[in-house]
């Protein structure tokens, strides 16, 4: 009886671990999910906006930019002429503005003034002068010939046009600037603004700068060359943030989730793990590429994900095979 007892005892010890050893360890190979996937490489090909020569090229082939960085620089002496001419352009029609809008100086009407009143003397004149000449007329004929009396009359009357010429100028100086005047004036100077500016936008255009933190893979340019939009000058490999591009089957997607954290891990660093954060998971199937090795079947439909890597230490290098790994949720 004892026998039976010790050998059921050992029976039901070797199912137990027999349970727990299919139980927990294929939960743990299941754990750990790993992709693999390459360092994402982004090209950006930069180009003047404007055709000019180029100046002076700053960078060489393999060096790392920062954003804002000036990278090239094209030639500016003509554009810098055109600018001084804009901003005296600019400057006189700002003076015919101000003129206007400060309407007619007050010396200005005094002379208006003093105007009116010499031409009021000159009719006041020429009115006596012609009461004189139509009294002797009257008097005896033969004293004021015809031709003179005429004379004397064209005289009054154009006093009299001149007195009327300098009152509507005393009226107007007193009005002051039309308000039609002004809006053109100030739409002369908007243009003549709008100009100006345009001009001193191309002169910051003839500074290649970079709109990223990457590095500098070609140099497509040297002083002389004549840059266009249609040409680059310099081609930039991104280099802030990197991203590694790896592809999951349908069977595990469940698993991963935007914002998961992850460990990058590369030949050269087979133990050091370098975080990085899921930033995205594509919605839409396709082919494994054939150059991402998996251990899957190449033809099978696969999601691409992107992880976002912080590498600090600058490790990772552009197109470099990575492996995903991510952490198990009980770590």
């Amino acid at each position: 009886m004892r026998t039976i007892l010790k050998k059921l005892f050992i029976l039901l010890l070797l199912a137990g671990a027999g349970f727990g050893f299919w139980f927990y360890l294929p939960e743990k190979k299941t754990e750990e999910l790993v992709l693999y996937g390459n360092v994402d490489q982004r090209q950006v090909e930069l180009a003047f906006i404007d055709p000019e020569r180029v100046a002076e090229v700053l960078v060489e082939e393999g060096m790392e930019v920062q954003v804002g960085q000036v990278l090239a620089r094209q030639e500016t002496r003509r554009l810098r002429d055109r600018i001084a001419v804009a901003e005296a352009q600019a400057a006189s029609a700002q003076v015919t503005l101000s003129r206007l809008k400060n309407g007619t100086r007050p010396e200005e009407i005094d002379q208006a003034k003093a105007s009116v009143a010499l031409a009021k003397a000159e009719v006041t004149f020429a009115d006596k002068q012609y009461e004189r000449y139509n009294t002797l007329s009257d008097a005896n004929r033969k004293a004021v010939s015809a031709q003179d009396l005429d004379e004397i009359l064209r005289r009054r009357a154009a006093a009299r046009a001149r007195l009327n010429f300098e009152q509507e100028g005393l009226r107007l100086a007193t009005l002051g600037p039309r308000e039609e005047d002004i809006a053109q004036a100030e739409a002369i100077l908007l243009e003549r603004q709008r100009g100006l500016e345009q001009l001193r936008n191309q002169l910051d255009d003839a500074e290649l700068k970079s709109p990223i933190q990457a590095v500098v893979t070609r140099r497509l340019m040297e002083p002389g060359d004549m840059a266009s939009p249609q040409r680059a000058v310099i081609s930039l490999a991104v280099s802030s943030p990197k991203w590694v591009r790896a592809y999951i089957s349908e069977a595990n997607l469940g698993h991963v989730s935007p914002n998961m954290n992850a460990f990058i891990y590369t030949d050269s660093y087979p133990d050091e793990g370098i975080p990085g954060t899921v930033a995205f998971i594509s919605s839409v199937a396709e082919f494994t590429p054939k150059t991402i090795e998996t251990p899957d079947l190449r033809t099978s439909l696969v999601y691409e994900i992107r992880v976002i890597v912080e590498d600090t230490e600058n490790r990772l290098r552009l197109g470099m095979p990575a492996t995903v790994r991510f952490q198990p949720a009980h770590e």
